[in-house]
């Protein structure tokens, strides 16, 4: 069937980059060039378990709970997912001049499936009628999805190439991450940061010189005929190829001198420009019974949104410090460690603050003519651990208190600024564990604070407004129970 295409930036891919390596197998035009972006073909129907117009929804990144249409089509610019790699997105345009949005395509046994979007299922899939013809196009931002693809899915196959090659570190998966996330790839093994810097200058070294990438195409399970061209085995052959595939054929993505690997996805017909850069440190994961290491790598408008995502952040950050950029390292050891010496100073103070208090409450307790001292005490308290301040004082009052004496504590801190959700804490402190808990289950069942502790301590939480006199007035109430 004759077909026109129209092929937009970048440039017209060689024509040495599809080769059909079984002299006779027919393969369709569409998928002999990454590049092509726009292409008329021919609506087949729908899909083959004849789910026509059916309201699907779409999984993953497209639109959710909107009517679906599955459609196939006689050919398609529109990747379906496989291989590691997420769907393209596109535009379907029919004869009335409607344009239609995919979301995503799918690939079902060795069809394309294609998700698209629909006002009414019911009487938009009239728009398609089998042996029309149509167009299918990536609009720009589907162009630019594709882009991103290509590159990190391009330079993910370099990577694992050299790293096998120079390290015998053989790739067990990767993920091809939603941008401008990093995408890795996990290894048997962790590496060193110079045996990434390593791979890094061999890789970047190939992307210098340019190495052509190209896809071989052969039929599945078909012994070699007199004179068929043949090819050295490729990394990754005997991957499983999934169960429900019925396309006949595989493809081989060819790195020139550099990498064999059979894979159904998207790459550009050279290294040219790719320019990898591997975050230096890999990540651990830790399974039942194997350990993995990823590695990060951007490439490509990846890489153009990290460094600049980076530069922004550090001249940020150089700003805020009141330096230039080279300083920035040096400027943050020097407020961190100023930072350690206010935060010992805080506790030296609040240590000090601790024992006041717990001196004044001691010259309370002695003066106290009832057999046990009951006494509430509140503050205000902004820190980041208000309830670390009143264990703080609770247990210098420990300290100092004399063993005979009774007595029953209720220490409590509030913030300044008051809010519905804010939290207050509060802490028991007393010399008969019995009342404590009675103190705590007061608090509880009449405060609604949110606590528990074990013998002479208890402490919990309040959220809410802490009114005085009303707050307080619980607080004293609780005592007064405990204490009748």
């Amino acid at each position: 069937m004759a077909a026109t295409a129209i092929v937009l930036s970048p440039a017209t891919t060689p024509p040495t980059y599809h080769r059909i390596v079984s002299p006779t197998l027919k393969v369709l035009p569409t998928p002999r060039s990454p590049s092509l972006s726009v292409y008329w073909h021919v609506n087949s129907g729908p899909p083959p378990s004849g789910r026509k117009g059916k309201k699907t929804p779409v999984p993953s990144s497209a639109v959710s709970e909107t009517p679906t249409l599955e459609l196939i089509l006689h050919d398609t610019v529109i990747f379906p997912e496989g291989g590691g790699q997420p769907s393209d997105t596109g535009l379907i345009e029919t004869v009335n001049g409607r344009t239609w949005k995919v979301t995503q395509a799918k690939r079902h046994g060795g069809h394309a499936v294609h998700y698209v979007q629909a006002g009414d299922a019911n009487t938009d899939i009239l728009q398609f009628t089998p042996g029309e013809k149509v167009v299918v196009a990536l609009g720009d931002a589907d162009w630019d999805r594709r882009y991103d693809h290509m590159t990190m899915h391009t330079s993910q196959h370099l990577l694992s190439a050299v790293i096998e090659t120079r390290l015998n570190i053989p790739t067990l998966s990767w993920s091809l991450t939603e941008a401008p996330a990093p995408c890795y790839v996990e290894l048997a093994r962790s590496m060193s940061t110079d045996e990434i810097q390593a791979v890094q200058t061999e890789a970047n070294r190939h992307v210098f010189d340019g190495r052509s990438v190209h896809v071989e195409v052969q039929e599945m399970d078909k012994p070699s005929e007199p004179g068929e061209q043949t090819s050295d085995p490729a990394r990754g052959v005997n991957k499983a190829i999934p169960a429900d595939y019925t396309g006949g054929i595989m493809r081989v993505v060819v790195i020139d001198s550099i990498d064999r690997n059979p894979c159904c996805g998207t790459h550009w017909p050279t290294l040219h420009n790719l320019q990898l850069f591997l975050i230096p440190q890999t990540e651990t994961l830790a399974r039942s019974n194997t350990t993995s290491a990823r590695l990060y790598f951007f490439a490509g408008p990846r890489l153009i949104k990290y460094l600049t995502n980076t530069h922004v952040q550090l001249a940020a950050t150089a700003t805020t410090l009141s330096c230039g950029a080279p300083q920035v390292p040096t400027r943050v050891e020097q407020v961190v460690d100023e930072r350690k010496r206010a935060e010992k100073r805080v506790e030296d103070l609040e240590s000090e603050l601790a024992k006041h208090i717990a001196k004044s409450l001691l010259e309370e307790l002695g003066q106290a003519s009832d057999r046990v001292f009951f006494k509430h005490i509140h503050r205000v308290d902004d820190s980041v651990n208000p309830l670390g301040f009143l264990s703080t004082v609770a247990s210098a009052f420990a300290g100092v208190a004399p063993s005979e004496s009774q007595y029953l504590l209720i220490l409590s801190s509030t913030p300044s600024s008051q809010s519905a959700t804010g939290t207050n804490v509060l802490l028991i402190l007393g010399s008969d564990d019995k009342q404590v808990k009675a103190a705590g289950e007061q608090l509880k069942g009449k405060l609604g604070v949110k606590g528990g502790g074990k013998g002479t301590r208890w402490s919990g939480k309040f959220t809410g407004v802490w009114k005085e006199g009303r707050e307080d007035a619980v607080v004293s109430n609780a005592l007064l129970v405990v204490q009748n």
